[in-house]
């Protein structure tokens, strides 16, 4: 989930448009002392690494616990770098291609199952959620019989935020709190719709909670088990795993995940529990993993032509920043040095990633520890960049 920048939104994907009283907002330069960056990719013929140098930036000016990237070149080859401390208690080095909670990058993986069902002829895109939930979706403004599926996956819905609501405004109070799929829903039934379903474009974790409904009811099944089945153990994604209910831990070596208090201190979120993100944002994964995901997406093998066509088919979402579109649980984002990178992204407590692949083969993702301000959010998106167009 992305910049999500208020409370619990810590998972939503808007690039910085909000403040939080749990540390959405940035961290103080100089947390991360000067001397403790630790590179991990050699620097050629003495001159650093362009990505390395990024990481690097975003410890020592940005004040990120610590950062990862992993970056698949125009050579096939893959380069994993780190920078600063993987725990801020007892200095330890960050692990090499750590795992990580990826927050809104799971939304990819619900969509995927999606259009896997729907080209199994079990869901139609344009069919309505009272097809499959009946009477589910009521309240103001709110009526199921009048979004579709493919207005849930492509945040044209309306529907409002879950994370919205009074139950979700203070993360650090249910920080190891379990929630159903659908006490979430609740949440968001009680508030009014934002908009008529097919009329504008908004970010909005209450689809994807809706889509993993649908997913459990068309197949019988949970969700989690469906995403492992279908994606994680086809393409063999050895170091990512959605959390079953009650697991707080992350099981790999992995970084420390940090948040910014009101009082500006900064609370370790590594063990929290990942049930309020849902089909939104609970997986954990590595950079590695998430680079080889989005790479089998692309190259066609978790989707049918006509499937994956339907999910690159985008519309505007500038709310996420200049040029960027969003399609059925994928966005294309313009690079500098030309074309696009197809990715997602995503921000949960504690962690935030970004990431992109090219149809040439080139990916890379980066991760940081704590969720950055406005400055080190578009430092991030610049680090992206130089990483793809290098």
């Amino acid at each position: 989930m992305n910049e999500h920048v208020q409370h619990i939104r810590a998972h939503r994907h808007r690039r910085g448009r909000r403040g939080s009283a749990v540390a959405m907002a940035a961290v103080a330069a100089g947390v991360v002392a000067a001397g403790v960056l630790a590179p991990t990719a050699a620097f050629a013929g003495g001159r650093p690494d362009s990505v390395q140098a990024s990481l690097n930036a975003l410890v020592k000016d940005d004040g990120l616990p610590a950062a990862l990237a992993s970056v698949k070149g125009r050579d096939g080859r893959t380069r994993n770098y780190t920078a600063g401390v993987g725990n801020l208690a007892t200095r330890a080095k960050v692990p090499v291609d750590g795992q990580i909670r990826i927050g809104s990058n799971t939304k990819t993986f619900t969509a995927v199952v999606v259009l896997q069902l729907v080209a199994e002829g079990k869901i139609g895109l344009d069919t309505s959620v009272d097809t499959y939930l009946p009477g589910l979706l009521r309240g103001d403004g709110i009526d199921g019989r009048n979004i579709t599926v493919r207005q849930l996956l492509q945040h044209t819905s309306g529907l409002p935020d879950y994370t919205d609501a009074p139950a979700l405004s203070d993360f650090s109070t249910i920080q190891h709190r379990y929630f159903e799929p659908r006490e979430l829903l609740d949440g968001a039934l009680a508030q009014k719709a934002h908009f008529a379903p097919g009329t504008h474009w908004e970010y909005n974790n209450t689809n994807y909670l809706v889509a993993g409904l649908i997913i459990q009811k068309v197949t019988g099944r949970p969700l989690g088990e469906e995403i492992t089945q279908r994606v994680i153990d086809r393409i063999g994604l050895r170091h990512t795993s959605f959390p079953t209910p009650g697991d707080m831990t992350i099981h790999e070596a992995h970084p420390e995940g940090y948040n910014q208090e009101a009082d500006g201190s900064l609370h370790d979120y590594t063990e929290m529990d990942p049930s309020m993100a849902w089909a939104a944002g609970a997986i954990v994964s590595t950079n590695t993993d998430l680079n080889a995901f989005f790479t089998a997406l692309l190259g066609g093998r978790l989707l049918p032509a006509a499937q994956l066509a339907e999910m690159r088919t985008t519309v505007p979402a500038d709310e996420l920043g200049p040029g960027i579109r969003y399609g059925l649980g994928l966005e294309s984002k313009p690079l500098s040095c030309g074309g696009l990178a197809w990715g997602h992204g995503g921000t949960i407590p504690g962690f935030r990633s970004r990431d992109g692949v090219t149809d040439d083969g080139r990916a890379a993702t980066i991760t940081v520890t704590t969720i950055p301000g406005d400055v080190g959010a578009q430092h991030m998106a610049d680090a992206l960049d130089a990483a793809l167009c290098r």
